[in-house]
């Protein structure tokens, strides 16, 4: 089983081609899927993708920053397998979407030219979350099917409505076992490739290990950081950050049309050198507590994420927030709201206009009207977004690698009736 990659790439587009490129960007998103410039349902490994346009703007001293193609994907490693497929099922999208950037050289169509350009202009990732590492998009569809399929043998069945627990799960293990096509469920899936697995342990116990051989300098260094940090608070203006309607049309087209759904905002950091500095610092600590801490599909308490970044870009001065959630757009906002306010606010709050929080961890969210102006204020449209599973939540992903597991083994009556609730 591969491990997940969250793969971001950057290209500024020239003004002229802005229009050319709206354009080809409406002719994708009326079918992400089976379009005929990147046909998605073609590549394998891929959870999430999006392309996106963030609109010529300025930042926060005035100073101009030309439009910009985004490409984002959840992806199966390895990264340059997943790079090649895509420039060789979707070279005519990308050579359309390329050729309104900044440097592109077509190339006759080859999809030599496109992998070029996408490994230019990919960049770092500040932090990402993963619901459950190690998870392949080809295992969750499979799961998917697998689920479909014992609730079929059990409504051609009516008879084993009437069994005992254990002679009705015994009766679909053989069942699946007998079926060619699912005989795979009854071996446990692959786990991520043992390097990785050094890798990440490695680096479990290093990122510790370098904070308490620095742990003199963070005790002295912590106090004046609170006391700049207050100081920066009182002078922070919040801004009423109220959304456009029209934008808000424009953003509710595109959303809220199934159980699982997008979401991406961007924003300016504040100004200054200690807002960028807070705003790295904080990011850093997000991305090895949501590594190694909130990997099984619990982002402290949020259990509706399928995977989730947060990238700088424009040299540091304005941050990308990309998400794959269940649920409505109002109900993921309130998830966070009332689990996680004190994670929003350490984030958010080093951006321009958030609203006023105290000692980093207080306030902000909490002000529920403000925050959700802040946040409606801020989203983009993701006018391309594929989903290889959009029909099933976090909550039924999991349900699903149960009911696989629950194919092996000896199980009692009693943890045979509660497998078969997962049906």
């Amino acid at each position: 089983m591969p491990h997940q990659i969250a793969f971001t790439a950057v290209a500024t587009v020239k003004p002229e081609s802005l229009d050319a490129l709206r354009s080809t960007l409406r002719e994708m998103a009326a079918d992400p899927a089976g379009n005929r410039l990147i046909p998605f349902h073609k590549l394998n490994g891929v959870h999430f993708a999006r392309f996106f346009l963030l609109e010529p703007t300025t930042d926060v001293d005035g100073r101009p920053i030309a439009g910009q193609l985004v490409f984002m994907a959840d992806w199966d490693a390895p990264l340059e397998q997943r790079i090649q497929e895509l420039a060789e099922v979707g070279t005519e999208g990308l050579s359309r979407l390329f050729s309104s950037c900044e440097g592109y050289a077509s190339g006759g169509g080859e999809p030599g030219a496109a992998i070029q350009y996408l490994r230019r202009h990919a960049v770092s990732n500040a932090a990402v979350y993963v619901n459950t590492i190690g998870l392949s998009a080809s295992q969750v569809i499979d799961e998917g099917r697998l689920r479909d399929a014992l609730e079929d043998y059990l409504d051609q069945d009516p008879d084993l409505r009437s069994a005992g627990p254990g002679a009705v799960r015994r009766a679909l293990v053989d069942r699946v076992a007998s079926t060619a096509e699912l005989s795979w469920a009854a071996q446990p899936a692959d786990p991520p490739a043992l390097a990785w697995k050094i890798r990440e342990l490695a680096h479990l116990l290093l990122v510790p290990l370098i904070g308490v051989l620095l742990l003199p300098v963070i005790v002295v260094a912590l106090p004046i950081w609170l006391v700049v940090l207050r100081l920066h608070e009182h002078a922070d203006v919040a801004l009423d950050s109220r959304p456009d309607p029209a934008r808000v049309s424009e953003l509710a087209a595109l959303e809220d049309h199934g159980p699982v759904n997008q979401f991406t905002a961007a924003g300016f950091i504040k100004t200054g050198w200690f807002r960028s500095l807070t705003a790295r610092l904080v990011l850093f600590l997000i991305s090895y507590g949501v590594r190694h801490i909130f990997n099984r599909a619990n982002l402290a308490g949020v259990k509706t994420i399928h995977f989730a970044r947060w990238t700088f870009i424009d040299g540091g001065r304005r941050v990308i927030f990309a998400s794959n959630y269940d649920g409505s757009l109002e109900s993921y906002m309130d998830d966070f709201i009332d689990k996680v306010a004190w994670g929003l606010n350490a984030v958010f709050s080093n951006g321009q206009g958030y609203p006023a929080t105290r000692w980093l961890l207080f306030g902000g969210a909490r002000n529920e009207t403000a925050f959700k102006n802040y946040l409606r204020a801020h989203q983009i449209p993701t006018q391309v977004w594929y989903a290889s599973s959009s029909q099933l939540t976090a909550l039924n992903i999991a349900n699903n690698r149960q009911l696989r597991r629950g194919l092996r083994g000896a199980m009692s009556d009693e943890a045979a009736s509660a497998w078969l609730r997962r049906l």
